[in-house]
C-alpha cells in the first residue's frame, strides 16, 4: 500500500491545527505551527474564498491524516460506517478511534501513530494475550492490549509511558504502566474524542 513519506509538518501547516503526527515535538514551542501558523507554499498567506465544497474537503483531508490513512482505506471505513446502524459520522469516528495502531498511541506506548503503526506491524504487542500485527485490527469493548514481554527492555518505551501519564490518557481506556498492558473499557462517544474535526461535513462530502 502507498504512504506519504513528505513532511508532515507541512500537513499540520495546511489544515490549520496540530494533527500531532510529530511526536513530542508537536509539544513543544518547535511546531511547525508555533512557527508558521499558515499555509505552506509561496502563497500560504493569501486569503482566498472558500467555498462549501473546500470547507468539506479540508475536513475530509484533516481526518485522514489525523490517523494517516489514505483516500481508498478511508472511504472503506466510510461505506462501513454508513451501512452500520446510527448516526454514519460518530461511527466513522469511533471505527478510527478502535484501530489497534490508535488504541497504542493513545495508551502512551508510541508518541506517534506512525510510530505506533510501525511497532503493531513489528509484532511487540499481544491483544488478550494473541499476537496481533495488522495495525488496522480493531479492538473491541474489553479487550487487552499488552506490550510483548520480550520488547518491554525498549529505552524510549518509559519514556512515553511517562510523557502520556502527564497528558492524560483518555476515559474510555485503563492502563497498566507497570504491567506494560492497557484495557479498552467502553467504545468511546462522540465527546469523549473531541476531535478538532466536523465529522458531519465529511458525510455531507461523501454524500454528494
Amino acid at each position: 500500500m502507498g504512504r506519504y513519506i513528505g513532511s508532515v509538518c507541512r500537513l499540520c501547516r495546511r489544515e490549520g491545527n496540530k494533527l500531532f503526527l510529530k511526536g513530542s515535538r508537536c509539544y513543544t514551542e518547535k511546531c511547525a505551527i508555533e512557527r508558521r501558523n499558515y499555509s505552506p507554499g509561496q502563497h500560504g498567506q493569501a486569503r482566498p474564498r472558500i467555498s462549501e465544497y473546500q470547507t468539506q474537503l479540508r475536513e475530509k483531508q484533516k481526518l485522514k491524516r489525523i490517523y494517516g490513512l489514505l483516500e481508498r482505506q478511508f472511504r472503506g471505513y466510510f461505506e462501513k460506517a454508513a451501512r452500520k446502524k446510527g448516526i454514519t459520522g460518530e461511527n466513522l469516528l469511533q471505527m478510527l478511534e478502535r484501530r489497534l495502531d490508535n488504541i497504542v498511541y493513545r495508551m502512551g506506548f508510541c508518541s506517534s501513530r506512525k510510530e505506533a503503526r510501525q511497532m503493531v506491524n513489528h509484532g511487540h504487542f499481544l491483544v488478550n494475550g494473541r499476537k496481533v500485527d495488522v495495525a488496522s485490527f480493531l479492538v473491541k469493548n474489553d479487550d487487552v492490549v499488552e506490550l510483548k514481554p520480550a520488547s518491554r527492555e525498549l529505552a524510549q518505551i518509559q519514556t512515553y509511558l511517562t510523557a502520556a501519564e502527564g497528558r492524560g490518557i483518555p476515559q474510555w481506556l485503563e492502563l497498566d504502566k507497570a504491567n506494560f498492558k492497557g484495557r479498552v473499557k467502553a467504545i468511546p462517544t462522540k465527546e469523549e474524542l473531541a476531535m478538532p474535526v466536523n465529522e458531519r461535513l465529511v458525510v455531507e462530502l461523501y454524500s454528494r
